[in-house]
Formats: C-alpha cells, structure tokens, sequence
C-alpha cells in the first residue's frame, strides 16, 4: 500500500507520517520514499501481538517557518460479511409482479448480480430490473421465468453466492378489478455528495397502475441526472445536498383519483469545505493578529486549529469565537510565530488549510517595563507605577497601561495612554472590592515593547450605600417599610440595620438585623398618637453605610378610622338588593325600546315604498296629444317642486286623497266600478312605492294585455293641466295614464 504526500515549500523540507495521531517510526514494515510518500510493504490486519495497519494517517512537513498536517487518509481492510438476507422463493402470476433481495456488507461496497439457473441474467431484458442495493425486479411475468435465482457478491476481498430461491408462475390471472398496492416503498438513504441514489417502488393493481414521484416539500424533483429504473424505480445520480428531503411514491390507478402513496427521506452529506481561507500576515510584536476560517458541510463541520501541528487550545492571549472560526492572538510576541491550520471535520471528510505569522521585530526597540507595582488607594482607585526599560529608551514617546477585571477575558481589556516622563499613574472610576490586572507597554516611532510582567491588585471595600426606603401606613398601629433587596451583600458578610423610635423620644428601639434578600418588613402595636422616625442602612465587613431616614404620623390613620361609622352590614346588603333590582329594571327597558325601535323601521318603511309587482301588468300607451302629457316623471302629489309651497294648508287632504286613490273602498257585490270602462286600456299591478316620486320605467311591463288581476289597482295619471301650466291633482274618477313612452319590449325583470 502506498500513500502519496505532495508538499510545496522553500527546502529544505522535512516530511514524516502519524497514525492516529502518533509519529510513525520508519522500519522494515514501512518505508518512507524519496518522494514523501509512505510505502508499506505487506499489509496486515491485527493477529495475536503484530498490531493493524488500519487507521488513519496523515502527512506531516516541516521546515524552517514551521510545521503543518495534511488531511486524514482512513485505510480499511476489504472485507466481506455472510449474507445477512437471503432471496426467498416466490409464486406469482402470469403478468404480476416477482421480487428478489439479498443483503451483504462488505469493504469495499460488493458488487451485487444475479444468476438464473446457474446462468447470469440477460441485463438487455428490460423486464428483468437489477439494483445496486441487492433487489431483482421482474415484470410481465411469463411462464418461462420460472427458475433458481441465485444473489452473488463479490468485492476485492471474496465472492460469495447466495442460497437458492425458486419462483413459480401460475396461470394467467382472473382479470378480476384489483385496488393498486405499493408491495415495496422507498427506503430512509443516507449518502456522500456525488453517490447514487436509488429509490425503490414496486407497484400491483388491476390494471397496472401509474407510478409517479414527488417531493413531499413541493419542491420541483428536476430532471439533470433522474431517471426512472423498471416500473417506477427513481435514480439520482451524482446527488448534491439539494436533493436531500423526503420523496413520495404514488400508485395511481388510470383514468381515477384513486391512489396508495409511500415515502422515504434521502440525506445527503457534504464533507467540509472552505468558504474562506485562513490568509497569511505580518504584524509588530506587541499587536494582536487574527486569522479567519470559515467551512460548510453537511453535517456542519467542527474547526480544530493547530499551530505547528499541535492542537491549539485557548486560554491567556488566545482567543477561539465564533464557533473557533475565528483565532484571536493579542500581544503577540517572538514565540507566536508559527503556521496555524485550519482543520474542518464532519461525518463525511475533512479539509484543511494554513497560514503563516510573521512577528515582525523592529532593531532598538525599548525593553518591557520594570518593577511593574499596583496599590490600593480608595475603593474606586489603584495607583501603578513603573520603572523605565534598561535599554534604547531615547525613542519613548509614551507608555499605554493595559487595565481588565482579573476575572474576565482578555478581549475586555481597556487601555489608558500615559506620558513618557510618567512613570505612574492613577486608575479610577473602579469597583470597589474588585481585583484587577494591569500590565505595560512602552511605545516608540518603530513599534512597541514586549509587554512587562502583569501584576494584580483589589480596590479597597467601602461600606454599603444608603438604601431607597418608602413607609406605608397599614393602620392605626402597624407600618410597613419597603425597600430594594441586595443580594450582593449576602457575599460580603452583610445586611440590613432597622431602627424605629417616637419622634419625642431619644432612644430607638434596634437594631433589627436583616440580611440581604430581605425587602420589607412591618411594624405593629405602635401608639396610635404618635409620629415615629424609621431609620434605615445597609452593612458589610467595611462597616455601616449612612442610614435613610423616614417620619410618619400614624394620627391620621387613627383619625379617620374614628370618623368612619361601623359598617352597617344589614343595610349595605338591602342597598346593594336594591342596586341590582334597579339595574335589571333598566336592562329590560333599554331592550324593549330597541324592539320598538326596529319595529317601527320595518314598518315605517314599508308604509314608505311602493314596488311594482305584477310584471305581466301594462299601461295602456298614452292618449291626446303631447301638450296634453306631462313629461318627465309623475308626482303622486302632482306639484311641482316650485310649488309646493302653494300648497300651504291643502298638503294634507292633498295626501288623504292619494291614500284613497291608492286603497280605494271595497264595492258591494255586483256594483260596477265606474272607472273600469275608461281605463280598461290601462290597467296596472302596483304595489307600494315612495310617495314622493314614482319613476314608472322602473317597472317591468308588456304592452297590449289586460287581465283581471289588474283592477283592484288604482291608477296614476295626469290630470288635465290647469290654466298655468302646472301639472293637475288626481281626482277620484279621472282616467289615469302613464307619463312615460309606450313600452313595446319586455323591459328588465326584478325589480
């Protein structure tokens, strides 16, 4: 077995190899080629004390810049398993379906054929459908099909032959009606980009059934590299991590909705790639250098980062964010040069890729600082001082102070530029009880120093703040005092100090010690007559903060509770009876006028419209000349709009008697109307209409017929006009004629 292992560089160049992580030493086993490459002589797997050559490998080249690791080369034996399923015999009929299955593992994948009687299957017969997975599918069975099927595998390592499977072809079947069947459905496939992939679906029925495919998301199936094996098998070849998702199988019967559906999920992964590559870079000692590496896959891949081979954990000036896709290293120095790899690692492969960082070191630069000191001055102080660099400090312009809480990382660090003839300076504005790390650098034209040596140092504690505190007077006689809780005071061996006095008295009751949690606390039995001082202040090891102190009169609350009569419980229960009866009463009367309310709309307005009714009806087509119509649209008060207020008082006899033209009285039997002769010819069905205009082309009328049903209707027309023009008043008797143009059409229904 060889190995092969390309490294470009500037020589000389240095290659060695690992197995599963160690060295692996030469010997006569295996051998290292001028080449690089590794070469073993005699593979062999583990028997008694000689160990496996399974594992993984990688190539390992170094030179003078540093040292970097290829990706892993996974070396397997070939092996092949007994079958763990053999094909079983079959009856089927004449036109059905048969189907074979064997199953086996082996390394590398074996290779699955069939054979006949001892005889390979003819491939060309499109009837006869082979799969990868081990699966025989045979269509159209005919009585020549009959036969020993025997399943063989065969890889690098063996050939093994299955047991024997008879199938047996009956007569041809009844031609009977039968429901489709999906006899074998998709199967769950998990696969590496670029495989093939075979979905299965065998299908019965009378008839035959359509097999189709989809996907259960929606999503368009394609057509680039799909192609359906047999009946209905779906092959994807060369698939990608788009075609992951579940596909759905459908039996269909022909010319019917009627369908039997299976599905099976495809999961296609992706060894991890490099979206973007670490790149090399050059950076002054002291600075900070960050490099960038970011990977896909499917699983999304781990990134490891190696720096000279070995694996780099973070911690001190090394920093990993972004799910370690991003390497952070401030304060870089001589021993942060090295090559720093990129390794992305999933399920399904790995890659790598390397950088290089060059500190770059400017001649005469001034050392660290020194006898770096840090003092306590004040709770929110520290004073540091230093002393200045042994050497090349003619150059210094300036010193930069590096401040951060000792307990957070390093990326929190502030820094706070200080003169070159300073060699102190006071850090303020710090919390108190708090321990800080400081450390220095001094500063030239060229570049920076090394950093000194960090030194540590706590602010000073203080005693507690004075607490928010508010009073609430409960009663005549008890008090509740409420403030914020401090549970930071619990880690500082702290609490709370209550205290309560009477105003005219010079000794508080107290203290009552509370701790931290605590946030209210009550007061009883307390003189009613009196106004109290509360006084309150929180504690800790430093002492006792400043107190916050309240007065409060519990006189008032005594006072009002003296004015305020007992409770009269009979009659507050007869005043609430009372109360409710009343509302009850009022929701009834409120509901009641609603009802007459929409009562009298419904019935007001149909009083209101009048609609015509009988579209069988006519009116007769107008008589006289035309100076003897009046045009436009009839008024069933025959005025005009100018002159309705000549009207005057008449304007309600005027409406009595269209009422009575309009429901004229009922006749006694065999009393003729005499009417009925002079408007014979015109004969209308109305029904109700507004009394103010009546546009009769809104009506649906026939021209020429005249029916019974049409006499009980009174009849609108114009009466002759008087001496100015005006339009004339319907009076009982007159002939009524329409004021519209004869109608020779059916005009529009429904109305």
């Amino acid at each position: 077995m060889v190995l092969d292992c390309r490294v470009e560089g500037t020589p000389p160049v240095q290659i060695t190899w690992r197995k599963n992580g160690v060295e692996l030493p030469e010997s006569t086993h295996s051998t290292l080629l001028a080449n690089g490459s590794l070469m073993i002589r005699h593979f062999r797997l583990q028997r008694g004390g000689s160990p496996s050559d399974e594992g993984d490998y990688e190539c390992v080249a170094q030179n003078r810049f540093g040292l970097v690791v290829s990706r892993k080369a996974r070396i397997q034996a070939a092996t092949m398993s007994d079958f763990h399923i053999h094909p079983q015999a079959t009856v089927g009929e004449e036109g059905g379906v048969a189907r074979f299955q064997c199953q086996i593992h082996g390394l590398p994948k074996p290779l699955i054929t069939w054979e006949k009687n001892r005889v390979p299957i003819d491939t060309d017969n499109e009837r006869y459908t082979l799969l990868p997975k081990g699966v025989l599918q045979i269509t159209g069975l005919r009585a020549e099909d009959s036969g020993v099927f025997h399943c063989v595998a065969s890889n690098i390592a063996s050939i093994r032959i299955s047991h024997g499977a008879r199938l047996t072809v009956s007569g041809s079947g009844s031609g009977a009606y039968k429901e489709p069947a999906i006899l074998v459905g998709p199967e769950n496939l998990t696969l590496t980009v670029h495989q093939t992939a075979v979905l299965e679906c065998v299908a019965t029925g009378n008839p035959r059934p359509i097999v189709s495919w989809s996907r259960l998301d929606g999503r368009p199936i394609g057509v680039e590299g799909i192609q359906v094996l047999g009946t209905g098998n779906l092959i994807i070849s060369d698939v990608t991590v788009q075609h992951s998702g579940v596909y759905v199988c459908a039996a269909n019967r022909p010319g019917t909705r009627v369908r039997r559906t299976a599905q099976g999920r495809l999961v296609v992964q992706a060894p991890a790639e490099f979206v973007q590559h670490p790149q090399s870079i050059s950076r002054p000692a002291g600075t900070t250098a960050m490099f960038t590496c970011q990977a896909q896959g499917e699983p999304p891949p781990h990134v490891t980062w190696l720096k000279n081979g070995q694996v780099l954990e973070p911690g001190g000036h090394v920093r990993l964010k972004n799910n370690n896709s991003t390497l952070t290293i401030s304060g870089i120095g001589p021993e942060d040069e090295a090559i720093y790899q990129c390794v992305a690692e999933n399920s399904a492969g790995s890659s790598q890729a390397s950088a290089r960082l060059t500190v770059l070191w400017a001649e005469g630069l001034p050392g660290p600082p020194r006898n770096v000191r840090a003092v306590s001055v004040s709770s929110t102080e520290v004073r540091v001082s230093w002393s200045e660099p042994l050497a090349n400090t003619k150059e210094i312009i300036g010193y930069v102070l590096h401040i951060r809480k000792a307990a957070d990382p390093p990326e929190l660090e502030y820094q706070e530029a200080v003169s070159k003839s300073t060699f102190q300076h006071l850090v303020s504005d710090l919390e108190p009880s708090t321990a800080y790390s400081f450390y220095i650098k001094a500063y030239t034209p060229r570049g920076a120093s090394s950093a000194s040596a960090p030194t540590l140092a706590s602010t000073l504690g203080e005693a507690p703040a004075p607490p928010p505190l508010s009073v609430r007077v409960l009663g005549s006689s008890s008090l509740q005092l409420l403030w914020e809780p401090w549970p930071r005071l619990a880690q500082h061996e702290g609490g709370f100090k209550l205290f309560y006095r009477p105003a005219s008295k010079t000794v508080f009751t107290g203290p009552i010690l509370l701790p931290g949690t605590v946030s209210s606390y009550n007061l009883s039995r307390l003189d009613p007559t009196a106004v109290y001082e509360v006084k309150l202040l929180a504690y800790n090891q430093h002492g006792d903060g400043n107190a916050t102190v309240r007065l409060v009169s519990l006189r008032g609350a005594s006072e009002r509770t003296a004015l305020s009569p007992p409770c009269d419980c009979r009659k507050d229960e007869a005043t609430n009876q009372t109360s409710t009866t009343g509302i009850v009463i009022g929701i009834h009367i409120g509901v009641t006028c609603i009802i007459f309310c929409v009562l009298f709309l419904l019935f007001g307005q149909r009083g209101r419209v009048l609609l015509c009714k009988d579209v069988e009806n006519q009116l007769s087509p107008p008589q006289g000349p035309r100076s003897q119509r009046d045009p436009g649209i009839l008024a069933l008060n025959a005025v005009r709009w100018g002159e309705r207020g000549q009207l005057g008082r008449d304007e309600k006899r005027v409406d009595m008697k269209e009422l009575e033209q309009l429901f004229p009285p009922a006749r006694a039997a065999g009393q003729p109307d005499p009417r009925s002769t002079q408007d014979a010819a015109a004969p209308a069905s109305c029904e109700e209409t507004q009394l103010s205009m009546l546009p009769l082309q809104g009506c649906s009328l026939m021209e020429g017929r005249t029916t019974e049903a049409t006499a009980p209707c009174s009849r609108l027309a114009a009466a002759p006009p008087p001496p100015d023009g005006g339009p004339g008043l319907l009076s009982e008797g007159q002939a009524a004629r329409p004021a519209v143009a004869p109608i020779t059409q059916p005009a529009c229904s429904g109305h």
